[in-house]
């Protein structure tokens, strides 16, 4: 009797959770196929009239990020495509429905994040496509918990989500100040001091750091036994909350520390900028020998690539202090940068299937 009762007991304890499981997946599939079906007609009103006519929205409000309509309508139909996508998989309980209804949910919270950060306002339209986010967050993260899988996924995903806004971030901001030239110029010459587009980089950029420590904290759980793999967690997140630091060291613009008028702030730029740097390789290095020989050889190449461009953006860097022309020093750094926001998504992937087949 008393196993019969016990059996009984964990049927209705699972009944009850499928129940709870049922009303979440609701709640993901209307809000999905909600945002989905919205993005996509309005996707194609925006690329049909760009000049945003027919959604009776003028130009200026974009504030020069854009010229007009055309690119974020395509990139708007593009996210109520991979809405509707997650949103079919998510109804028909597919392998992957969680997680591409994360990417999916993940998406329209890094879409409205920027579109508030060019608009430069909170409209009541906000409220009425972005609040409905807010559950499906809930909702995502409550089918999660129940599977350490799924988190640890999530927590993965992050770092792809932060290495796209960061390369979204160069994209936009440097438009918004007509005399900056990215050829020449520095990515922290966006957020100096003084500089016109320190704001909106600083608002567009922000989540960057906390979607930086998840990602370092799905690097860490994914570890298992592996210990590189788990310093090179712990790393990286050191490099997620130096992040925070960054706001509290800016540097001035390069006219006023070639005129002298450089502080403790600078200094400070260039020791987090060094410290960062040693992370990244300390990082690469680790993961390198934990995961198999085809990412050790792209880590090696990753290192060795980051080496070279860092040390052509060193040699340039002098330049910032003493008023000289930096003629490439723009590309070199955003060619380092962009390497190691590549790893970091090919780790996320790399970890995503070493998790996928460990629970086949």
């Amino acid at each position: 009797m008393g196993t019969l009762a016990f059996e009984f007991s964990q049927r209705k304890l699972l009944a009850e959770r499928g129940v709870t499981h049922n009303w979440q997946r609701i709640i993901i599939i209307i809000i999905l196929g909600y945002e989905g079906l919205g993005a996509l007609v309005g996707g194609s009103f925006l690329v049909a009239s760009p000049d945003g006519s027919l959604m009776d929205m003028p130009v200026d409000i974009l504030h020069g990020t854009f010229r007009d309509f055309l690119i974020p309508g395509i990139i708007l139909f593009a996210m109520g495509v991979l809405s509707i996508v997650a949103f079919v998989s998510t109804l028909r309980r597919t392998p992957n429905d969680l997680l591409l209804s994360g990417i999916a949910i993940a998406g329209w919270l890094i879409w409205y994040w920027i579109e508030i950060s060019i608009l430069l306002e909170v409209h009541w339209l906000h409220a009425m496509w972005g609040l409905p986010v807010i559950p499906a967050v809930v909702a995502a993260l409550s089918l999660a918990t129940e599977r350490d899988i799924s988190l640890r996924n999530g927590a993965l995903i992050c770092g792809i989500a932060a290495s796209l806004l960061y390369i979204v971030a160069n994209i936009l901001v440097p438009g918004q100040w007509p005399a900056y030239d990215s050829v020449t110029q520095t990515v922290s010459e966006l957020s100096a001091i003084d500089a016109p587009t320190r704001f909106f980089w600083i608002a567009l950029s922000a989540p960057y750091t906390p979607l930086m420590i998840a990602f370092a904290w799905g690097v860490w759980r994914s570890a298992g036994s592996n210990p590189k793999l788990r310093i090179a967690g712990w790393l990286l997140m050191a490099y997620g909350a130096l992040g925070i630091l960054w706001f509290f060291a800016p540097m001035h613009l390069r006219e006023t520390i070639a005129a002298g008028g450089g502080t403790i702030s600078d200094t400070m730029h260039l020791v987090l900028a060094g410290v960062t740097q040693t992370i990244f390789l300390l990082s690469l290095g680790l993961t390198a020998t934990a995961l198999g020989k085809q990412f050790r050889n792209f880590s090696i190449a990753t290192v060795v690539l980051m080496v070279v461009f860092g040390f052509l953006t060193f040699l340039e860097a002098p330049g910032i202090d003493t008023g000289a022309p930096t003629p490439m020093i723009g590309v070199w750094e955003r060619i380092n940068i962009g390497i190691f926001l590549v790893w970091v998504i090919v780790l996320a992937f790399k970890l995503l299937k070493t998790e996928e087949h460990r629970h086949d």
